[in-house]
């Protein structure tokens, strides 16, 4: 599979042309209002909603981006299609959007592969219609301060075992290169306000906590609920292994707040995992 993978969201999710995505992403980074953490930025949490959904809340950590330049960034989200397999990237050696290309790394693809545990790989997909991956693409090629190679990982199995083994290879794999961790998940889905936050504020506190287990029992305790949470634990469990000890809540918001509609609404959280230099 030698072409970038097209993008199947461009015009829905977001905006179809160059100049509109560019005006959009840019608007929504100059409106974040997060404080930048003290310490090393080593990952990122982030909603996948729609641009115009989830985007201002999403921009509360991309916009910690601005100026820095890192050489890969590794996304790690859900697989919402039914692909067999435990644990997917992707078949094409980019990604496309109206923004331009991202190359994929398959160095360190291949590194982090060879990292994991027996029985467990990478199942390497062709022209998928997952978003929650390529969703968070243009916010990261308008804010870093430079071209960057991408390494895409998306999970089907949503248990404890494989987000660690997971996030075990990722720290290996990732010692002592230049490169950033982002967690994509939105929170609760279709429950009204009051419930979604009560809920999306239990999940968010194992996130605050640094409770990468917390997040995955959170589902099963009926306690919060995110469509990432492998994701989101498997980047906290390499952000770990690779010597980040805080994490810093930047934003949330849920749909009821874009569209009015407050009867059933999907949660939306922003946070930043740092090391070193904590007061």
């Amino acid at each position: 599979m030698d072409q970038p993978r097209p993008s199947p969201i461009a015009g829905t999710w977001y905006p179809g042309s160059p100049q509109a995505l560019a005006r959009s992403v840019d608007a929504q980074l100059a409106a974040a209002t997060s404080a930048r953490p003290a310490g090393d930025l080593v990952a990122l949490i982030v909603p996948h909603a729609g641009h115009r959904y989830s985007g201002a809340v999403a921009c509360q950590a991309f916009h910690l981006l601005r100026g820095i330049a890192v050489e890969t960034v590794v996304v790690v989200s859900p697989m919402h299609q039914p692909y067999p397999g435990r644990i997917l990237t992707s078949a094409h050696p980019a990604y496309q959007t109206p923004l331009g290309i991202v190359a994929v790394d398959g160095e360190l693809l291949d590194a982090v592969e060879a990292s994991l545990p027996a029985g467990l790989r990478l199942e390497r997909v062709a022209q998928d219609a997952e978003h929650s991956l390529e969703i968070e693409l243009p916010f990261l090629q308008r804010a870093l301060a430079g071209p960057f190679r991408l390494v895409p990982l998306m999970l089907r199995d949503q248990s404890a075992a494989t987000a660690e083994a997971l996030g075990s290879a990722l720290a290996s794999a990732l010692n002592g290169r230049s490169c950033l961790l982002v967690a994509s998940s939105d929170l609760s889905h279709f429950y009204p306000d009051a419930v979604a936050r009560s809920l999306d504020a239990y999940l968010l506190a194992q996130v605050e906590a640094f409770d990468p287990g917390g997040v995955i029992e959170a589902e099963a305790q009926g306690k919060g609920f995110a469509c990432g949470r492998a994701a989101i634990a498997a980047v906290l469990w390499a952000a770990r292994g690779l010597g980040a000890s805080r994490v810093h809540l930047l934003g949330y918001a849920n749909s009821g707040e874009v569209t009015g509609d407050t009867a059933s609404v999907v949660g939306y959280g922003a946070a930043a995992v740092t090391r070193g230099q904590h007061g």
